[in-house]
């Protein structure tokens, strides 16, 4: 019976939704939305075997400790591809928009230089595709490039609104197209280049959170060295599987606490 508890608690915060209203709703009301959230099978795989290791070692409070700590490792490494991904959507931006105002100033027409964002790269390729697009049928640009940001919030979405913007502004008065874009390219380079210099000073503190959780494990095993068998002092009893439960979760609570911290001033 207390096998079956972490195995639920694993399918619980598997299936559990997201931070997003808009995910929880799609569970709520499918219909209304098109699609049900789903949930990737690796995810699950990673998580039961992280409930499975933490029952071998801790009981069932190790069960649900080895599935939430699966889970936090899993969305820090998504995030964490999440963020490099979009450093280098922006970098592609920065290449596009360099060429575009090139091409501008050698006297291209602007439909023309848009539609040459099909050699860039292909995140950059697809940002740009609905504004090129506009320019070859001829519809509103601005409104294709701030259809095209979305209701994103990342860096490549900012600087799409920004063009949008320039542009706009160059059709309404007449101001160089290629000006005007030049200092939005300037802006996103300075954004690049500060988002650069933030992650390398905040490398050390990052590794150092990472070191002072992993030290609690590593007294478990310093523990055993000892003979002072700490894992079977968690496995038995009420009380141990209570102190499991607390510390896991207030080391799960700190390193991403720390993340946050870390994250916060690159993500702004």
């Amino acid at each position: 019976m207390s096998a079956t508890v972490p195995v639920l608690l694993a399918a619980a915060l598997v299936c559990a939704p997201g931070s997003s209203a808009a995910r929880r709703l799609q569970v709520l009301a499918p219909l209304h939305t098109g699609r049900a959230y789903t949930v990737p099978p690796l995810r699950v795989l990673l998580v039961l075997a992280g409930a499975g290791v933490g029952l071998l070692l801790g009981g069932p409070a190790g069960g649900a400790a080895g599935a939430a700590a699966a889970e936090v490792l899993r969305r820090r490494r998504a995030r964490a591809r999440e963020r490099a991904g979009a450093t280098t959507a922006a970098n592609e931006l920065a290449e596009a928009v360099s060429r575009i105002v090139e091409e501008l100033r050698s006297g291209a027409h602007p439909a023309a230089a848009l539609d040459g964002a099909r050699a860039d790269g292909p995140l950059a390729a697809a940002a740009l595709a609905p504004a090129a697009a506009a320019a070859r049928l001829g519809d509103d640009v601005p409104v294709a490039l701030r259809r095209g940001a979305g209701d994103r919030a990342d860096l490549v979405a900012t600087e799409l609104r920004r063009l949008a913007g320039a542009w706009s502004l160059a059709e309404r008065h007449g101001a160089p197209l290629a000006d005007l874009l030049s200092g939005t390219l300037a802006d996103l380079r300075w954004r690049l280049a500060f988002e650069a210099r933030v992650r390398a000073r905040l490398a050390g503190p990052r590794a150092t959170a990472g070191v002072l959780t992993a030290l609690p494990v590593l007294g478990l095993g310093l523990g055993h060295l000892l003979g002072a068998d700490p894992l079977g002092v968690l496995r038995g009893g009420l009380l141990g599987q209570a102190l499991l439960v607390v510390g896991s979760g207030l080391l799960l609570a700190g390193l991403l606490w720390s993340d946050r911290i870390a994250t916060g001033p690159v993500t702004r």
